[in-house]
């Protein structure tokens, strides 16, 4: 009798971290993660470096993967991996990976959008989770995007509003930056808003029409009010730095929780889903659960391990273009800008 188990091995290499994963249909079989330490000296991610860390990583990576899974390369069913959008180098070297490995074992290649991995990650198979039904509202809130998207089956999504500037994850990241917080600054913040209160300093919010967002106003009111207050006191951060976290963060949270509330106004849909890597922000995902009570939304927040980049959401995503019959040739190429549903 044949085996009918499909076992997909999906590669992720968007920005700073090497992920590999292996999936049997919608269960995630290992999801091995590789961080690269060396941008924190930096504050913030090298292209170059980062393209490098990935020609490191990323053989090991696999190795780990297919190992954890207890799985030969020759059972594999088709390899996944994140063509766009992210770094050019990194996606490069995550690409060039894939559709070798794909033509070496002669078995099919499918591209993957990273952003759509990030909502579609609900899907991967979770006893303690439901999964949204469509259509639905997902907000992608990560270091470089900001988006809210509906989604009318898992290949028809369309883009409601985006960041007209800087992502939400750079707002997080910048702020930390200029209290002198270490990179990755987001989480951060998110730890000392906890102890600090959320309306000790006022902070405006940008006026943006419809579902589109904006942060790079509310960043320079950040820079000047930290700029006015250190000159007064030099030790002013310092001294405040819980209740500068919380107040960032209450203003960050409601710029989003009203484009939210707007969308759902819009659309009539009230399942809203959250993805991205700043989806682990504990503030962020306490108001999903609040919006539940207050406002009779059905709300999805991934598990902690699938807000971040890596290779489970690719393999999700793959596994259902396999299902569907959607591979892509070895003329494929890495796509730094790849929008949503393109």
């Amino acid at each position: 009798m044949t085996d009918t188990k499909k076992y997909i091995l999906a590669i992720e290499s968007s920005c700073d971290d090497t992920s590999a994963a292996v999936l049997c249909h919608t269960n995630v079989l290992s999801n091995v993660v590789a961080t690269q330490e060396i941008h924190k000296q930096y504050g913030g991610v090298v292209p170059e470096l980062a393209s490098r860390a990935h020609q490191q990583n990323i053989v090991p990576v696999v190795h780990q993967a297919l190992a954890k899974a207890n799985i030969d390369k020759k059972e594999l069913s088709a390899i996944a991996f994140t063509r766009g959008p992210g770094l050019m180098g990194s996606l490069l070297v995550g690409t060039s990976f894939a559709k070798s490995l794909a033509l070496g074992l002669d078995i099919p290649l499918i591209e993957v959008n990273h952003m759509e991995a990030h909502i579609l990650a609900h899907f991967i198979e979770d006893e303690e989770r439901s999964k949204p039904t469509f259509p639905f509202l997902a907000m992608t809130i990560s270091g470089g995007h900001t988006q809210i998207v509906k989604v009318t089956d898992h290949f028809t999504m369309e883009v409601l509003g985006e960041t007209l500037d800087d992502a939400v994850g750079e707002a997080f990241d910048k702020s930390a930056k200029l209290m002198g917080l270490p990179y990755p600054g987001g989480p951060l913040v998110d730890k000392y808003a906890k102890l600090g209160n959320p309306s000790a300093y006022d902070f405006p919010k940008p006026k943006v029409d419809g579902l589109n967002f904006s942060f790079s106003g509310l960043k320079t009111s950040i820079l000047y009010f930290l700029q006015r207050e250190t000159q007064k006191d030099p030790k002013f951060v310092e001294e405040n730095i819980n209740d500068i976290c919380a107040s960032v963060q209450h203003t960050i949270l409601e710029i989003l929780m009203e484009k939210l509330q707007l969308a759902v106004n819009q659309t009539g849909i009230t399942q809203v889903a959250i993805g991205g890597g700043v989806a682990a922000n504990s503030g962020i995902r306490a108001r999903l659960k609040e919006a539940e009570e207050t406002m009779g939304w059905k709300t999805f927040i991934p598990k902690f391990e699938y807000c971040t980049d890596n290779a489970a959401m690719i393999g999700i995503v793959g596994y259902l273009k396999f299902e569907k019959g959607k591979f892509t040739d070895q003329s494929v190429a890495a796509k730094a800008r790849y929008a949503i549903g393109s």
